[in-house]
């Protein structure tokens, strides 16, 4: 890979880690939202969809990750 292309990767790399923060934050306070709620509103439709959005967030969050961690083994070669 030529100088050019690898600093691109690095810069997408970078890109990629500072949004990986923010998304962990998010999904932070949202499962923070989750369960700062009571037992009976955890059942409900809202507590239930905030789980299920901090879910979501964590699996998005992994994805991000191993993209990531794919383009530093490139980076590495």
């Amino acid at each position: 890979m030529n100088k050019d292309r690898r600093k691109r990767l690095q810069e997408i790399c970078d890109i990629l880690e500072e949004q990986q923060a923010a998304l962990e934050e998010i999904r932070d306070e949202e499962q923070e939202s989750f369960d700062n709620l009571s037992e009976g509103l955890q059942c409900t439709e809202r507590g239930q969809a905030l789980e299920e959005s901090a879910g979501d967030l964590d699996s998005a969050c992994s994805d991000l990750e191993s993209l990531r961690d794919t383009l530093v083994e490139i980076l590495e070669r």
